[in-house]
């Protein structure tokens, strides 16, 4: 009971920060979901994901991403995927030899976002296929970024089935909307304006707090013709 207050306060600390930040949601919600979920991960790093267990490995794992996420937040996502050969092995050696750990697995998450914005879509989808998560937090992001790799590599119908998956999961007025958005523009692109129909009006209709819902109308008036 009391892990599940705790999360659900995540949650809500987690919409309020992105809601707060409007700006962001609108400069990206065209573009790759991957900006989405590494700002929901930078997030959960302050917030403390899953409140790590303080064992030795644990310890050491959740130390060894904190120059990790330097490098990420500055956009240095070669020297955050692998490492400086000074102060940090990189997120992908972190990965592998904290394997079992949160951090460990939140480093895995971190590597599949890197591939993303190095466009190395196919590496992406490795990383981020092998992270486990069934959070509001985490698990929704990086499935959404997994779909829009999967659509980068031209398989278009598993990524909108990946972004819609992300969307029922994170169930938040802040990203499920900018999720089922972006499924919904891919189906447009697979002439599927149908699907695409149903996935706005589930943004208007249950989302409509979301500042995005404002232009949702036009979605809808464009698949409906």
């Amino acid at each position: 009971m009391a892990e599940n207050k705790q999360t659900q306060g995540q949650v809500k600390d987690l919409d309020e920060a992105l809601s707060a930040s409007e700006a962001f949601i609108l400069k990206y919600k065209n573009k790759l979901l991957i900006a989405i979920s590494a700002v929901v991960l930078i997030i959960v790093a302050i917030l403390g994901y899953k409140q790590f267990i303080y064992e030795p490995r644990e310890v050491k794992a959740s130390e060894a991403l904190f120059v990790g996420e330097q490098y990420f937040q500055n956009d240095q996502y070669e020297l955050a995927l692998n490492g400086d050969s000074a102060n940090f092995a990189g997120f992908a050696a972190v990965a592998k030899e904290y394997s079992g750990t949160a951090a460990g697995n939140l480093a895995t998450a971190y590597a599949g976002l890197c591939c993303a914005h190095l466009e190395k879509f196919e590496d992406a989808v490795k990383y981020l296929d092998q992270f486990t998560g069934n959070d509001q937090l985490v698990g929704p992001a990086v499935k959404a970024a997994l779909g829009n790799c999967y659509v980068n590599l031209g398989q278009e119908e598993k990524g909108a089935e990946l972004l819609v998956k992300a969307a029922k999961a994170a169930d938040s007025q802040a990203l499920s909307p900018v999720y089922y958005i972006q499924a919904g523009q891919v189906y447009e692109k697979l002439n599927k304006n149908a699907e695409a129909l149903k996935l706005y009006q589930i943004v208007k209709e249950k989302y409509f707090q979301s500042y995005l819902s404002i232009e949702i109308d036009k979605y809808i008036e464009r698949v409906s013709k």
